[in-house]
């Protein structure tokens, strides 16, 4: 389960619109990738999902067979131009959407089970776990690393060996190519998120002793350049320092 991601409610701000974009960027890989990630992992949870991904998804995997169609249907039309014969190979973006909606169906069984009968599933959010043979590689051991890398280089792997042996259309390999890619990504962008969490309860943690100095006025000009500050002017009230050394540890706790 990801952290919760800090949200601002005033301004627009850099740091609002960092993680605004991060939101975005998450969702539509999610959406790309859905169709290529319920393969390679079955036993995703019930919401590892969200229902505007889901929507989102099946909306595309409607759209793309109808368009790829409708383009291969018109550069057939242009005059002496390059008409191009059938598409070579055994499936195409039909075949794949029509793979996608089965699975979906299927899993919707399994996800309604874990749904009425909560104690069947420990993390809703958990994606499940990789694929049994993702094991006999070495670096499967990270994590990480097997979502990020090895799990989209797998699909670029099959989809290329796919089309060569003219299983797969072209159209659906290039889909497969742009999907492991955004795969790449949302992947990143989680452990992205994951590391600034932690990174924000170090940097709040280191900044504790600095602040307290800072309250005393004994703060080295080193030290308050790591948090962006600088050194209270020396016939300030101590009061004064107080409330504006509690102000801004307020600030650094409500980023984590």
């Amino acid at each position: 389960m990801q952290p919760e991601r800090p949200t601002s409610s005033g301004a627009m701000s850099v740091e609002h619109m960092h993680h605004t974009a991060i939101n975005l960027v998450e969702a539509l890989c999610s959406v790309i990738s859905m169709p290529v990630e319920i393969l390679l992992r079955p036993w995703y949870g019930t919401r590892y999902f969200p229902p505007p991904v889901m929507f989102f998804s099946a909306l595309l995997m409607i759209l793309l067979p109808v368009l790829s169609a409708v383009f291969t249907g018109i550069v057939g039309m242009i005059p002496f131009g390059p008409h191009l014969s059938r598409p070579i190979g055994l499936l195409d973006m039909a075949s794949w959407a029509k793979l996608y909606f089965l699975l979906t169906a299927m899993h919707s069984v399994r996800l309604y089970r874990r749904m009425i009968h909560m104690h069947r599933e420990i993390n809703s959010h958990y994606e499940g776990a990789a694929l049994p043979f993702f094991a006999l590689i070495p670096w499967s051991r990270s994590f990480w690393l097997t979502r990020i890398v090895l799990e989209p280089l797998f699909i670029v792997l099959a989809a290329t060996v796919l089309h060569d042996l003219m299983l797969i259309q072209s159209s659906l390999a290039n889909y497969l190519y742009f999907a492991a890619t955004a795969l790449a990504c949302k992947q990143f962008v989680g452990w992205y998120v994951s590391w600034e969490y932690l990174r924000d309860l170090m940097d709040a943690k280191s900044a504790g002793p600095i602040l307290a100095k800072l309250v005393e006025n004994e703060a080295s000009e080193a030290e308050l350049s790591t948090l962006h500050l600088a050194s209270f002017p020396k016939d300030v009230p101590p009061e004064i320092r107080t409330e504006a050394a509690t102000s801004i540890a307020r600030a650094w706790s409500a980023r984590t």
